[in-house]
C-alpha cells in the first residue's frame, strides 16, 4: 500500500528533475540519469521565455508566487474563520438545549451527504448577483461559516469533557461564552487542530469553485494557475516537466502539515470515532 501511495509522488519528483527535451527518452528509467533544476527556475520565472524554451520548455508562464499567496489567503481564511464557527456550533450541540436543536444537528450530519457539485450552480449564481465574481469574498463564500462534518466531529468531542468542570464555572458567574473560551477551548486544541488540518487540506487543493469564480489570473488559485499553465500549448504539447515542477511547489506545504500533525490527526479520530 505504502508503494501504490508514494510511486506517484516519486514520478512526479522525478519528472520534475528532467530536461523536456529528455522526458519522453527516459520515461522507463526510475530516476533522472541527468538531474537538472531547470524546469524550477522555469516555474519560480528565473528564466525569460527565450531560455525557458531553450531548455525545452514550451514557453508558458505561471506567476506561481501570485497564486501560492492567493492560495494561502483562500485557505488561510476558510481555515481560521469556518474552524472557530464549527467549534462554536458544535459546543452549542453538545452542551446546550433550546427547541429545534436535534432537528437542527440532523440537518448538518444531513448536510455531509448532499455532493458539493449539486449546489454549485445555485452557489455561483448567488454569488454572481452579489458582484463576488473575481473578488476574494466570493472565492471564499461557500466555504467560510461551516461544514457538517467538522460540526459534527467537534461534538462528539465536547461530549467527553467533563461536565463538572463547567458547573463550577457556571456556579462562579461564568456565562456560556466565557465558559467556552476559558474552559472548553484549551482542552480542545487537538481535535481543533485535525479539523484545521484537514480543512487546510482541503482548501489547498480546492479547484472547480476557484475555477468557476476567478477568472482573473490575478485572483486564481494555485491548482488554477496549474490548469492554465498546462492549458498554453503554443507547440503543441504541455510542459510536462514545468508542470511537475510546480506541482512539487504546490505539494510542499500539505506534506509539511501532514509530517507536523499527521500523528495527531490519527488519534484524535481514533478517540472520536470511538464516541
Amino acid at each position: 500500500m505504502l508503494v501504490v501511495t508514494v510511486f506517484p509522488l516519486l514520478v512526479v519528483l522525478k519528472t520534475s528533475l528532467v530536461n523536456s527535451s529528455e522526458l519522453f527518452d527516459t520515461a522507463t528509467d526510475l530516476l533522472p540519469t541527468s538531474p537538472t533544476v531547470v524546469n524550477y527556475e522555469k516555474v519560480l520565472g528565473l528564466l525569460t521565455t527565450e531560455e525557458a524554451i531553450v531548455n525545452g520548455g514550451s514557453g508558458a508562464n505561471i506567476n506561481i508566487l501570485r497564486a501560492l499567496l492567493n492560495s494561502a489567503i483562500f485557505t488561510g481564511v476558510i481555515v481560521v474563520v469556518q474552524t472557530f464557527n464549527c467549534t462554536l456550533a458544535a459546543y452549542a450541540f453538545a452542551r446546550m438545549r433550546f427547541p429545534g436543536s436535534k432537528i437542527l444537528f440532523g440537518a448538518f450530519v444531513a448536510s455531509m451527504m448532499v455532493p458539493a457539485v449539486v449546489i454549485m450552480i445555485p452557489n455561483f449564481v448567488f454569488v454572481r448577483d452579489l458582484g463576488l465574481l473575481d473578488t476574494r469574498a466570493g472565492t471564499v463564500a461557500p466555504y467560510v461559516l461551516m461544514h457538517g462534518f467538522s460540526v459534527f466531529f467537534l461534538r462528539q468531542f465536547f461530549l467527553s469533557l467533563p461536565k463538572e468542570v463547567e458547573e463550577a464555572a457556571r456556579i462562579d458567574g461564568a456565562n456560556p461564552f466565557v465558559i467556552f473560551l476559558k474552559i472548553a477551548l484549551p482542552l480542545s486544541w487537538a481535535p481543533i487542530m485535525t479539523i484545521a488540518t484537514l480543512t487546510m487540506i482541503n482548501m489547498w487543493n480546492e479547484f472547480l469553485w476557484p475555477f468557476l469564480v476567478a477568472k482573473d489570473p490575478a485572483m486564481q488559485t494555485l491548482p488554477v494557475a496549474l490548469q492554465s499553465f498546462r492549458s498554453q500549448t503554443p507547440q503543441g504539447q504541455p510542459d510536462w516537466s514545468g508542470l511537475m515542477a510546480a506541482t512539487v511547489i504546490a505539494t510542499l506545504p500539505t506534506l509539511a502539515m501532514l509530517f507536523v500533525f499527521g500523528r495527531r490527526i490519527v488519534e484524535s479520530v481514533q478517540f472520536t470515532g470511538g464516541k
